[in-house]
């Protein structure tokens, strides 16, 4: 394909209106974008050299998929529930694959984030309400992010918790400094503390030699009864909703000619390719933990009571304790090495929750403030919370760790805020064109959305009548009512239109197979009835498929 016969075809009909109304290549270019991809023979299938200028956003994005709250639920669900969840950690790294290469498409073809799309395309009220989730699903990863890190400088120098938390809060500047130096220095520094983790974890790994055999099987779908609030716990902390926002946006620092389809479909071969590569490191380095903890502290007899066995009694284990259980285990370099890990992954989780506390807060209220202003905000949201929590669990590392639990399963019942979104906007052939979702692809993103909905459910069922803190009254029962209502309320809202327009298209399907069963006998009928004639101009996006 040629330079000439590819430039200016995005304004034909199959290209989306706001390509024209969006800012220019060159404002985008002075404002973030920094990298841009070599004019290389498009014919060719794969160049490492393209490949390496698109290389960095998706590393950037990984970071999510191993930070403190992650690593708490994969330890809990080895030592709780032995490898059987290991298959729901391979499904869910899958199942987040599929949804940030949709976040990627949505920025690198609109030229927009997912936050500033959510704010044009939403009325004001509704807008405001993703917002307020979002925020909540920020503030509950960071609260890990920052008491992680804080747990990390306890047990490397022995830190109090509260402490830990304000110098990991003042971390977020110094890699604010290094990103003035350019986004290429940034990831590559997050290329370090991805290495870090490695090395750190597989050490342990290697030490702890677990069963080869045994992690083989923890592939097949399996789920014990004392295994289900894990496994959800393992999904939320695994799919962020605030990393697809983060995701969509972080794309935008490679410079991308919109005008071109060719190059827009390059940049998202490579992202994908890399969030590919990205995320099948983060499994293997979750799936090391897992490993660890199941091959050395899961007991049947403890897994009933959702316990692990540390030395000869059955306990609960975490962040906190799992150096000191570590240490009994492998010896004393084993906490160091573990802590080691457990830094480098709050450090760089912190810095990409503050990246995604800045985009959601531009996008959704429109705020034009410095970069470190914007830091010192998004930063304090987070940071109070975080605070708080050190102080109230530094005696009780239990609570720190049920609460962690918790923020895990806050993640998935947010999802929906970020996923229903991202859904509806790729899909829509007047945002995406020619890069809207394919048929299999709405599919399999419907299912997800009803996997994660049908979770919530038990989620809360199985609080009310089970957990031991359910208050088990009247009052109670009434609070969890109206909240279950607004909140399923707002996700129909946020499904209402794409539910309209699945109706109309199957009505628009069974009265085109009518006319045609008519058109033996009455041939001018098909060519009245075509099926665009048979639904309104705004439901043209599932006509397309």
């Amino acid at each position: 394909m040629t330079k000439t016969s590819d430039r200016g075809s995005l304004s034909d009909s199959n290209a989306p209106p706001s390509v024209q109304q969006q800012r220019s290549i060159e404002d985008l270019t002075s404002t973030f974008a920094e990298v841009t991809a070599p004019d290389e023979d498009l014919n060719v299938a794969f160049s490492w050299k393209t490949f390496w200028a698109y290389t960095g956003p998706g590393w950037l994005m990984s970071i999510a998929y191993l930070d403190p709250g992650n690593l708490e639920s994969d330890l809990q669900a080895g030592a709780y529930t032995g490898y059987q969840l290991i298959w729901v950690l391979f499904a869910a790294t899958a199942m987040g694959l599929v949804l940030q290469i949709m976040a990627a498409r949505l920025g690198v073809v609109t030229g927009k984030h997912l936050a500033e799309i959510c704010k044009q395309e939403y009325p004001g009220k509704a807008s405001f309400a993703l917002w307020i989730m979002t925020e909540l699903a920020i503030i509950g990863s960071d609260i890990q992010e920052v008491v992680g890190s804080a747990i990390a400088f306890n047990i490397l120098f022995g830190l109090p918790l509260w402490l830990g938390c304000l110098i990991t809060g003042a971390d977020t500047f110094t890699f604010l400094g290094l990103h003035y130096f350019g986004v290429r220095k940034l990831e590559a520094l997050f290329a370090v503390l991805i290495g870090t983790m490695c090395v750190c974890f597989f050490v342990n790994f290697g030490e702890m030699n677990p069963s080869g055999i045994e992690i083989m099987k923890g592939f097949l779908p399996r789920l014990s009864s004392y295994a289900t609030i894990p496994a959800v716990g393992l999904i939320g902390a695994v799919i962020m909703p605030h990393n697809l926002y983060l995701h969509s946006a972080l794309v935008l620092s490679r410079n991308v000619d919109r005008t071109r389809p060719s190059k827009v479909a390059e940049a998202n071969k490579y992202f994908a390719i890399e969030a590919a590569a990205a995320l099948f490191v983060s499994f293997l380095i979750n799936a090391a933990v897992v490993s660890v903890f199941a091959h050395g502290f899961f007991s049947p007899e403890c897994a009933e009571q959702r316990l692990a066995l540390v030395g000869d009694e059955c306990t609960t284990i975490g962040l906190s304790g799992a150096g000191a259980a570590l240490e009994d285990s492998l010896g004393s370099s084993a906490q160091t090495i573990w802590a080691i890990g457990l830094l480098a992954a709050g450090q760089s989780s912190t810095m990409c929750g503050t990246f995604a506390g800045q985009f959601v807060m531009e996008g959704f209220l429109d705020m034009k403030l410095s970069i470190w202003k914007r830091v010192a905000l998004t930063r304090g949201i987070a940071l109070i919370p975080a605070v708080l929590v050190a102080l109230s669990t530094q005696e009780d590392s239990n609570a720190s760790d049920i609460l962690d639990q918790w923020l895990n399963i806050l993640q998935s019942v947010q999802l929906p805020f970020a996923l229903l979104p991202l859904m509806a906007f790729t899909q829509s052939s007047r945002l995406m064109g020619r890069f809207k979702n394919s048929g299999p692809l709405i599919v399999v993103t419907w299912f997800m959305a009803g996997m994660v909905l049908a979770t919530n459910v038990y989620l809360i069922v199985d609080f009310v009548q089970n957990d031991p803190s359910s208050p088990h009254a009247a009052w109670f029962y009434a609070l969890v009512l109206v909240l279950s209502v607004f909140y399923f309320g707002f996700v129909f809202y946020l499904v209402q239109r794409d539910i309209k327009k699945l109706v109309t298209w199957c009505r628009s399907k069974a009265d085109l197979n009518d006319a045609q069963g008519h058109s033996e006998s009455y041939p001018q009928a098909q060519s009245d009835a075509g099926p665009y004639t048979l639904v309104r101009e705004e439901d043209a996006d599932l006509l397309h498929n």
